[in-house]
């Protein structure tokens, strides 16, 4: 099996828990409040750890209580942490989530803390052991210059690009062309075309637009309708894995796809068999409260 480098943040979820999200100017009382391992470079290398991938994380923590409970949770899980800076000057990032317990529904706040001190200096400090790896996985929480340079730097040593590009912001447009594996939401993608994204033939339309672009493979990701991958060889449409429980919680959905996604192309699977292991891994995590805490691991999957 292959190596899996993720670079993103790590924050501590405070996790706000209702029948509705508030809207500007209302309060409302919740039913519940969950604090727990959160941010979605985190989410996504304990995706992938779960589900037993051979994951080497890289990131910047503070030295208090949340930076200790990352660490924790990665030994737990055989994560590699040699990459992890732990910074003094800076306290660990943390996010606010407000979860609708009706429908699973969730809007977030996040501070990314000391991960949002990366630096290039940081990224050639522990390069040998990022490019050891033979798949880079990103996200655009961290500074988007480190997270372009040290795409650039995995795609030059040959890894296996994928960006999530998640809280969608601008990217250079050299950048699209270090894009193996691209794979944004319906909202993202209509960020980056700045169109509305609906039917079926949009959704083609606008993977067309992205394979231009210089992207290798993009795969949209569509929630409860499941996904889109297109490349230059094949196109298609997946539809979402059918659960036999309800949704509670939609956090981390996206990254339990992402980190799926690595790994199934860390076995060299065929496409097809990647893109039906990560809905299936996506699905079964908004079954259960909290983003990182939903990660299903590769027994869940196996006797689902």
């Amino acid at each position: 099996m292959k190596t899996i480098s993720v670079f993103g943040v790590f924050v501590a979820d405070l996790c706000f828990i209702s029948n509705a999200i508030p809207e500007k100017g209302q309060t409302i009382l919740g039913s519940q409040h969950i604090i727990g391992p959160g941010g979605k470079g985190s989410n996504q290398a304990i995706a992938a750890a779960k589900l037993n991938g051979s994951v080497n994380f890289i990131s910047k923590i503070g030295k208090d209580k949340n930076g200790e409970m990352a660490l924790t949770l990665y030994k737990e899980l055989g994560i590699n942490t040699a990459c992890i800076i732990q910074d003094e000057n800076h306290s660990t990032g943390v996010a606010g989530i407000m979860v609708n317990e009706k429908t699973g529904e969730n809007a977030i706040n996040i501070i990314p803390g000391a991960a949002g001190t990366l630096t290039h200096n940081d990224i050639e400090k522990n390069l040998n052991l990022i490019t050891k790896a033979e798949i880079f996985l990103t996200q655009l929480e961290t500074p988007y210059e480190v997270t372009s340079y040290v795409l650039k730097k995995a795609k030059v040593k040959g890894l296996a690009t994928i960006l999530n590009p998640a809280p969608a912001c601008k990217i250079k447009n050299d950048d699209f062309k270090l894009i193996d594996f691209f794979t944004p939401n319906e909202t993202e993608a209509e960020f980056y075309l700045n169109k509305k994204i609906e039917t079926e033939k949009d959704i083609k339309n606008a993977s067309e637009e992205f394979l231009k672009k210089g992207i290798k493979n993009i795969v949209i990701t569509l929630g409860e309708r499941g996904c889109y991958f297109a490349n230059k060889k094949e196109n298609f449409f997946l539809e979402a894995f059918k659960l036999k429980d309800p949704v509670l919680d939609t956090t981390g959905a996206g990254d339990a796809f992402n980190g799926a996604l690595a790994v199934g192309l860390s076995k060299d699977l065929q496409i097809k068999e990647v893109l039906t292991f990560a809905n299936k891994v996506a699905a079964i995590s908004t079954t259960k409260q909290g983003a990182a805490a939903s990660m299903p691991s590769l027994e869940d999957i196996k006797s689902y």
